[in-house]
């Protein structure tokens, strides 16, 4: 008889929900219950089992938000039990803290320890039993740290607007004092194994099939068996007809897949944020319970191979649970237990400079190496919000030979048309790269996944496998055993793509032997979407900003101080800092995308930093210079800044004549050898003209220093997205409280303007300095708005369908138009210091000292050719995660330059502060320094990772073109080597044209990095 599939369907669902699922319990008792509150922080287990527990039950609220509260469980196995456990039965028990059905990772957690100390495993929605290994008669005792997380995901996978709702819980002292959860069951049971085993058949056959097109012949097979085994069953006795039931299922699932069915490797996952939706001292309770869930499945499924990445959460483990952390070396020697990525943590790649990018995978790899023995071969970032064209090149120059990702499927409005494929970066450095078409990485092996990565993968034919990451992520638990166990059964079956597990090397083993010409995408990868993160929470972006400037000085003199005057390098403090610079620079931290905790936090640390820091180069420079009343300038720029030699303290030289100043219609015209700037009575640049050219930069009727607000209400993400609607509503702020005009002890003269507009208030000065080929603009607000967008606008008169935007180690090229839908998504976009527009013979430069967000277009302002109108994004106001995010008073730097990419990039460094002055006795020489014209810099100079004492530099060219560089070397200089970005020597080749007496001259391909290590007598 033909039977309607819609209704088949249905009735095999309900019957597996209504007494396939509820027999696999074969038995219960309840356990019973106390309770204690820890008062304020997490406390150790010793702290909590030594306090007085208090009665419980099933029902009772608990969990003030960020809390944390220990149950203390106990039972005693039954003496009617002794039938069990068999080999169809086991004996476990079930912890549900109160969860609901939300995703994982996003609500209460709990970890169970046991008497002694041990971790068992983590609790988590989906993941709440707990193994026993006690017989009847015997008694249980656990521990349950539960941490009461607030919920932000409006209970249904951040989909809706709920789910973006303005929050309370974002800090502890805004959360109210109410309890979040109520406890569910804890209970000893008794588990069917064959029953356990038929739900989970008939669920997933059922999915398969539900996948399967409705005249498929495989279709109507699955579903005519599965009728027929539930008709076998009788619902008032599951467990004595579930065997039959089973080997009715058999003929379906031993029908083998298809040839050409497309291939799936899947590996154990887990991804956490290290910091989001909570702080970090709750990321390291997240991590010891995912980890303690995958090392409780390895013990029993040999099959499970899970792979984690970031040293920093290793990290965490060693130091809070070191009983932990040696399980887990044990099955990384055993290769089960795989670290991933090389990198410190999974880190934004869009704003952190090249050298950040260089040291996340530095003090990763060296992690890894030291407590592992193991050498990660690949960048896994599955998550992180874009990608900058100088990866492929810092990829392989710490050795990896791959590149992972998921995100790209996010994109608003192209699809990205690769799944695996050669990703070639702005040096022209290529790297296997694959994009999985499944479209997350914490899959939970549903046929539907499945088929969706079968069905979005782009290169078949030339290729037929994708890497299916799986696992509940961000505290969800990791691999399950239902997942583990949908694995056995879609191996290799029929109708169903295939499905096995392996390493993320094993992947691109077999990607790279299979697919021997793939697509090349050129360039950044840019992702469509979360284009707010490059200007949410600016506080966050000026602390990384300037540690990086910081760190850059601090490694500079402490080398110096140390090979010129014997000073002890500070290995551990410079570490210490590397390691909160690089953790901030989390995908959800330094993109302001976490809540006010995190922010706070991270101001703090960079507070800290930047103390810590600043004392380092004040001895070292003290040691340098000696005490005494000479004005010297300590120079960290790669450039000669005022007339002081990169990595030199000298007097700098007298500065040219002083500013002229004219008063003009109730503005002011301010006048250097090289440029004239005009400011009319609204504190608008009407003018700003080449003196030499006399080339005009202001085109006529668009001023610059233009202060723009706009509405900015994205639908979704707030903290995250800027929708391209945000420009449908813009208020220019040209209304004037006042205007006058400021003299500088060093002949520089500015123009002071003040303005309110809405809540919020800005004063700004622009200067002009004389002998300076830039004019700056210092814009200070005191920012109290909701749901708006703050924009510096500065229209140039110049025509161009380009621009440069200073990236990570280079610089990235992108349209002024919008040809195409690719070039219309990238309507806002990331810098680094500066970025710069040109015809032929004519450049200017906007430079920022923690500016991020840009955009740059072509507007019609009624002259012969559009004007080309370069903004910087400095605040933004969004309601979710953080509700005052950006509140109060905050100062931006920005300049105008006059000149070509490398004079923009030398005002990049001066604007954020790579110069100082210190009073001393002498001047100091620079350890190394280029002779003649290059374009390759210096981006660092420290001491080797291994303490060896050997000298390290790293140059890096900085154009896009070829060049040549000589580099003086220190006195005493042995010996000089080519090494990659670990420090490490190149293959045979790559030997440095030097010997002692003279420079080493050193070749360089555009944007490529070059590291020295250099031993000293």
């Amino acid at each position: 008889m033909h039977q309607d599939p819609e209704k088949a369907f249905a009735r095999i669902d309900r019957f597996r929900r209504d007494h396939l699922f509820p027999a696999i319990r074969r038995a219960g008792v309840e356990l019973t219950l106390s309770q204690w509150d820890a008062p304020g922080e997490p406390v150790t287990f010793a702290e909590a089992s030594a306090s007085p527990f208090v009665p419980t039950s099933t029902g009772a609220e608990w969990g003030l938000p960020w809390g944390t509260s220990w149950f203390e469980v106990r039972g005693t196995v039954p003496e009617a039990w002794r039938e069990f456990p068999t080999k169809e039965t086991r004996i476990e028990a079930s912890m549900d803290l109160g969860f609901n059905q939300a995703k994982p990772g996003f609500q209460s957690e709990g970890l169970v320890w046991l008497p002694d100390g041990r971790i068992v495993k983590g609790l988590e929605p989906r993941n709440h039993h707990v193994p026993v290994t006690a017989g009847p008669g015997d008694e249980l005792l656990f521990y349950v740290e539960a941490a009461s997380n607030p919920d932000f995901s409006g209970g249904n996978d951040f989909k809706g607007t709920e789910a973006f709702a303005p929050s309370p819980y974002g800090a502890r002292f805004t959360a109210p004092s109410h309890p979040l959860y109520r406890l569910g069951a804890f209970s000893l049971d008794v588990i069917d194994f064959a029953v356990e085993r038929l739900h989970l058949q008939v669920q997933v056959l059922a999915e398969l099939a539900a996948e399967l097109p409705a005249s498929s012949p495989r279709r109507a097979e699955i579903l005519f068996a599965l009728e027929n085994t539930i008709a076998l069953l009788d619902p008032d006795d599951i467990s004595s007809g579930a065997p039959a039931a089973l080997d009715n299922l058999q003929p379906v699932l031993a029908s083998r897949a298809a040839a050409s069915a497309h291939r799936l490797i899947a590996t154990g996952h887990a991804h956490i944020d290290s910091a989001w939706l909570w702080p970090t001292r709750e990321t390291v309770r997240k991590v010891a319970r995912t980890f303690s869930n995958v090392l409780d499945r390895m013990d029993v499924d040999e099959n499970l191979i899970f792979v984690a990445s970031s040293a920093q959460q290793y990290a965490w483990v060693k130091e809070r649970y070191p009983e932990l952390f040696e399980r887990v070396r044990a099955r990384v020697a055993e290769g089960r237990f795989v670290p991933v990525g090389g990198m410190w943590v999974e880190s934004d790649t869009n704003m952190p400079g090249g050298e950040a990018l260089i040291r996340q995978f530095l003090l990763g790899t060296e992690f890894f190496e030291k407590e592992f023995g193991i050498e990660t071969q690949g960048a896994w970032l599955p998550d992180s919000f874009g990608y900058s064209a100088a990866l492929p090149q810092i990829i392989r120059g710490v050795g990896g030979d791959w590149f992972f990702t998921q995100k790209l499927c996010w994109n608003d409005t192209d699809v990205f048309p690769h799944s695996t494929f050669s990703w070639e970066g702005n040096d022209g450095t290529r790297i296997l790269s694959h994009q999985t078409p499944v479209n997350t990485y914490s899959s939970d092996i549903t046929p539907r996944e499945l088929f969706k990565a079968e069905r979005n993968f782009r290169e078949h034919g030339p290729a037929s496998t994708s890497l299916l990451p799986f696992g509940f992520g961000d505290g969800g638990g990791g691999p399950t055993r239902e997942m583990l166990q949908r694995i056995d059964l879609l191996h290799d079956l029929d109708g169903s793509p295939t499905i096995e597990i392996s390493t993320p090397n094993g992947f691109f083993e077999n990607a790279r032997a299979e697919y021997t010409s793939p697509p090349v995408w050129a360039g950044e990868l840019y992702l469509q979407f979360h284009r707010g993160v490059f200007t949410s929470q600016a506080r966050t972006k000026q602390g990384n900003r300037r540690s990086e400037h910081l760190i850059r000085e601090a490694e500079l003199w402490a080398t110096t101080a140390h090979l010129s005057a014997g000073e002890p390098y500070p290995y551990d403090e410079l570490e210490a800092a590397w390691r909160t610079i690089l953790l901030q620079q989390f995908h959800d931290i330094l993109p302001g995308s976490a809540i006010a905790w995190v922010h706070r936090e991270a101001e703090r640390q960079y507070a800290e930093v930047a103390r810590s820091l600043e004392r380092i180069i004040a001895s070292s420079l003290r040691a340098l210079v000696g005490d005494g009343d000479l004005a010297l300038t300590a120079n960290t720029s790669p450039f000669v800044v005022s007339g002081v030699p990169s990595g030199a303290v000298a007097v700098a030289p007298r500065s040219a004549d002083a500013v002229t100043i004219e008063e003009s219609d109730g503005g002011f015209v301010l006048s250097n050898d090289d440029l004239q700037v005009r400011a009319d009575a609204r504190g608008l640049v009407v003018s700003i003209l080449d003196v030499h050219t006399n080339r005009e930069v202001i085109p006529e009727g668009a001023p610059a220093n233009l202060l723009q607000l706009h509405v900015d209400t994205p639908y979704e993400w707030d903290a995250w997205n800027i929708d391209p609607t945000y420009r449908a509503s813009v208020r220019d702020l040209t209304d004037v409280d006042d205007i006058q005009l400021e003299r500088g002890d060093d002949g520089s003269a500015s123009v002071r303007i003040a303005r309110t507009f809405s809540n919020s208030s800005v004063v700004q000065r622009i200067t002009l300095e004389p002998g300076a080929r830039s004019v700056g603009f210092d814009t200070t607000v005191d920012w109290h708005e909701k749901n708006k967008l703050l924009k510096l606008a500065f229209p140039i008169d110049l025509h161009t369908d380009r621009f440069a935007s200073e990236t990570a180690i280079g610089h990235v090229w992108r349209p002024t138009h919008t040809n195409t839908s690719w070039d219309d998504a990238r309507f806002e976009v990331c810098a680094h210091r500066w970025v710069h527009v040109e015809e032929p013979g004519f450049g200017i430069g906007i430079v920022n000292d923690a500016s991020y967000g840009h955009d740059v277009t072509r507007v019609d302002v009624g002259t012969s050719t559009p004007a080309t109108v370069v903004r910087q994004s400095l605040l933004r106001a969004p309601l979710f995660p953080d509700p005052a995010a950006d509140e109060g008073v905050h100062s931006f730097h920005s300049a105008l330059v006059v000149g070509g990419i490398l004079e923009t990039s030398e005002e990049g460094y001066r604007l954020n502060g790579l110069t100082r002055t210190v009073s001393g006795a002498r001047p100091v020489t620079p350890l190394v320094a280029t002779v003649g014209e290059t374009t390759a810099l210096v981006e660092s100079i420290k001491l080797a990772q291994d303490r060896s004492g050997d000298l390290i530099v790293r140059l890096a060219e900085r154009v896009g073109g070829r060049t040549i560089a000589q580099l003086e070397l220190p006195d005493g200089t042995t010996d000089v080597t080519r090494v990659n970005l670990l420090e490490r020597p190149l293959p045979e080749g790559t030997d440095v044209d030097w010997a002692p007496g003279r420079p080493a001259v050193l070749s360089f391909s555009p944007f490529e990095i070059v590291t020295l290590r250099i031993r000293l007598a």
